[in-house]
């Protein structure tokens, strides 16, 4: 059985506002990150955690493509899915390089700005995870199930 039409149009409208802030909080990261003051004692951290903002962000952006033109809905909420998880991959990815910076004049504002994000974003993304499940529930629900004595 195919999605509700409006369900899986609301699966997909991102909150502008969020999306927004979002949008500006990772370029306010990456701008401290090139620009900024950070250092840290691990040789090739600093530009290594540079690396890993930008795929941050290509990540986000991937997430928040719009997926209308797939034919298929059942795969346009999985590729949303997919891509949910290579944000989060990436995220742990720059947690782990963003630990390793511990000086620098702006050390302290990129640590504030990098967990507020890093807060926002995960919300975000759990929020948008729990409708896509589901919706993908959603077809497994309606299909007939065996019945127990059935084998």
């Amino acid at each position: 059985m195919p999605f509700d039409p409006q369900k899986l149009e609301r699966a997909f409208a991102f909150d502008p506002d969020t999306v927004h802030d979002l949008r500006e909080r990772w370029s306010q990261l990456i701008t401290r990150a090139v620009w900024g003051e950070l250092k840290t004692e691990t040789i090739g951290a600093v530009p290594r955690l540079r690396k890993r903002l930008l795929e941050l962000g290509e990540n986000l952006r991937s997430l928040l493509s719009d997926r209308a033109w797939i034919p298929h809905e059942r795969e346009r909420v999985k590729g949303a899915m997919a891509a949910s998880l290579n944000l989060r991959d990436s995220l742990q990815q720059t947690d782990r390089a963003a630990k390793l910076l511990n000086g620098g004049t702006d050390f302290e504002a990129f640590e504030a700005e990098y967990l507020a994000f890093r807060k926002t974003l995960l919300a975000f993304v759990e929020h948008h995870e729990k409708i896509w499940g589901d919706l993908l529930e959603s077809l497994y629900d309606d299909a007939p199930h065996p019945h127990p004595d059935e084998d």
